[in-house]
C-alpha cells in the first residue's frame, strides 16, 4: 500500500476517544484522541503486526464508543434500500462495515509512524445545529505536505461522535453510498451478496480516494 494510501487512512482513524468524551467539546475530543490513536499503536505496533485478531480488538475498543457505526452504515445503506432489509440484514451490515474498516484502514496505520496533526480551532462556521458540527484538522507529513481533513460529528446521548469524513474535499460517506447502490445494482438488489462483498467495496473506494488524491 503506498504511502498516500496510508496517510488517508490515517486522517480517517485519528477520531476522538476520551473518557470525558460526554463532556469535552468536538475539537477536543479530536485533539485528545488524535494523540491516543497513534500512541496506543506505537505501544503495540509490532504485536498487532503479528496478531490480527488482537489487533482489531484493540482498534475496536478505540472506536467502538465513539464512531457512530449504525448512523454511518444506515447513511450508506440510504432509507431506499434499509426499509426492505431485516433486522438481521442491517446488523450484519453495521458488524460487517465496522470491522471492514477497522481492517483496512488498520493495517494502513501501522505502517505510518510520523507526521503532525493539528485540530484547528473552531469559528463556529462548521457548527449546523445543536447536535452537528465539523471539526477541521491539518495532517502534516514527514516530507511537509499538508491534508486538510474534515470531521462531521453529530451529538448522540449527549456524546459527540464521528458520522463522516472529508479528506481533501472529498466525501467518504458519500463515496461509500456510491459504492453501495452500485454494488447493488452489479448483484441485482441482492443485499445479502453485497454485505458478503462488502470488504471489496471498501477496498475499492479507497483505492478511488488515492486516485482523487493524487490527481
Amino acid at each position: 500500500m503506498r504511502v498516500l494510501t496510508n496517510l488517508f487512512l490515517t486522517l480517517a482513524l485519528s477520531i476522538p476517544f476520551a473518557a470525558s468524551a460526554n463532556t469535552a467539546s468536538p475539537q477536543e475530543v479530536v485533539e485528545d484522541t488524535s494523540t491516543r490513536v497513534m500512541t496506543v499503536l506505537d505501544a503495540n505496533r509490532e504485536t498487532y503486526k503479528q496478531d490480527t485478531d488482537a489487533f482489531v480488538e484493540g482498534l475496536n475498543e478505540v472506536l467502538e464508543p465513539v464512531v457512530d457505526f449504525q448512523g454511518i452504515a444506515r447513511s450508506v445503506m440510504t432509507v431506499r434500500y434499509s426499509r426492505e432489509a431485516t433486522d438481521e440484514q442491517m446488523q450484519r451490515f453495521i458488524d460487517t462495515f465496522k470491522r471492514s474498516m477497522v481492517e483496512f484502514y488498520g493495517n494502513a496505520l501501522l505502517d505510518f509512524d510520523s507526521g503532525q496533526i493539528k485540530v484547528l480551532e473552531s469559528d463556529g462556521r462548521g457548527q449546523q445545529s445543536p447536535d452537528r458540527t465539523s471539526v477541521d484538522m491539518e495532517i502534516r507529513s514527514s516530507s511537509g505536505n499538508v491534508y486538510p481533513v474534515t470531521y462531521t460529528m453529530v451529538n448522540v446521548d449527549g456524546q459527540w461522535k464521528v458520522r463522516n469524513v472529508i479528506v481533501e474535499g472529498i466525501n467518504i460517506g458519500l463515496l461509500f453510498r456510491d459504492q453501495f447502490a452500485q454494488a447493488m445494482q452489479t448483484n441485482r438488489n441482492d443485499l445479502d451478496a453485497v454485505i458478503n462483498g462488502w470488504g471489496n467495496v471498501v477496498a475499492k473506494s479507497v483505492e478511488q480516494v488515492e486516485k482523487e488524491v493524487e490527481n
